[in-house]
């Protein structure tokens, strides 16, 4: 799908919170499924997959050896044996594909590894080493039309294409700052038109790329302020091709147009999630006279947001790492033709004269 000529951006407001620390501690980030369901990683009090939907309603969780949805299983990270199959210990990034089919990035074991969208262990694949093929700390993962996935080898410094079942297919980068090069690369995002772009994390930079690794445009330097970046983690590309950063160093996602300029950025504004209002009114008293005792105004904000995904509906969602949960936003945007808007100013402003 070809990219609007310009949008009429009518807002992009806070929309709801969903789960809570008893059940997705530690969000590291969230896979978008069919029919509603959610698959959000993290470091699970029973299984690091909780399965969930925007009503926040609890599906069931999965994610290591023989164990399946509402089955007692590992913490994450709990078991510190690679060799164990099906065990997820250093988990990265989720994605879904055409299937449903569920993969994970394992840092720690320097491997993928596939479940089914019933918590059924499909395989893993990959191991430690820099040659062809081979993973150092893999991290962002992303698919692209064919169901080819691309993996960020972040300590190799690189981009690797597999087929699913993990056949090499090419690679791209080495360790630099200049034009095509990564220093500890994270995240990757694939657009509607194949194009890819990835998240140079030491670099503080987004760089972008055909589908064969040939360098389009980069954009970010150093810095908090608007259109700045520190340390960007996941990034998400909607059909509009909006850049979506997650700004881990400055604790926020950052929006920028296609062309890499600043739209507008997100600080969070999270409320009580379902399951967390119905928690904390069965609380004890203690614990609602200290809630009711503190200022709320930090308890809205992320924590370290390690990932962004959005939908094909215009909702962003967000997995706020150190507050164990997930803020959802929606964006109201309207393509606009060119002969329904004025040719670009000089100088980019609101202001009218």
């Amino acid at each position: 799908m070809t990219n609007p000529y310009a949008l009429l951006r009518a807002g992009f407001p806070y929309v709801k919170t969903l789960s809570y620390f008893y059940r997705t501690r530690v969000l590291y980030d969230i896979a978008i499924g069919k029919e509603g369901r959610l698959y959000v990683l993290c470091m699970g009090n029973s299984g690091p997959i909780a399965s969930m939907n925007l009503e926040d309603e609890d599906l069931g969780s999965f994610g290591q050896p023989g164990h399946g949805f509402r089955l007692p299983a590992l913490t994450a990270g709990s078991v510190q044996n690679c060799d164990v199959e099906g065990g997820i210990f250093g988990p990265s990034q989720i994605i879904v594909d055409s299937n449903e089919d569920l993969f994970v990035s394992d840092e720690k074991c320097h491997r993928i590894t596939a479940y089914n969208r019933f918590g059924e262990f499909l395989g893993s694949w990959g191991e430690r080493g820099s040659g062809d093929g081979q993973l150092h700390r893999p991290s962002g993962i992303a698919f692209d039309a064919a169901d080819d996935i691309y993996v960020i080898d972040t300590m190799n410094h690189r981009v690797q294409k597999f087929t699913k079942d993990g056949r090499y297919l090419m690679k791209w980068g080495s360790n630099g700052n200049g034009d095509g090069e990564f220093d500890m690369p994270w995240g990757i995002a694939i657009d509607d038109e194949g194009d890819i772009y990835v998240a140079d994390w030491r670099n503080d930079r987004i760089q972008k790329f055909t589908a064969d690794g040939e360098f389009v445009f980069k954009f970010g330097e150093s810095g908090s302020e608007d259109g700045q970046i520190s340390r960007p983690a996941g990034i998400a590309v909607d059909k509009d091709g909006d850049i979506y950063v997650c700004d881990w160093g400055n604790n926020r996602i950052q929006l920028f147009a296609p062309d890499g300029r600043f739209v507008q950025k997100f600080l969070g504004d999270a409320t009580l999630s379902k399951t967390m209002l119905h928690r904390m009114k069965t609380s004890n008293k203690k614990v609602l006279r200290m809630r009711e005792s503190a200022s709320v105004e930090p308890e809205k904000l992320f924590q370290k947001p390690r990932s962004v995904r959005v939908d094909d509906e215009g909702r962003m969602y967000v997995p706020d790492f150190e507050s164990h949960r997930v803020q959802v936003y929606q964006k109201e945007a309207y393509p606009l033709t060119e002969d329904q808007i004025a040719e670009p100013y000089r100088a980019r402003t609101l202001a009218v004269n």
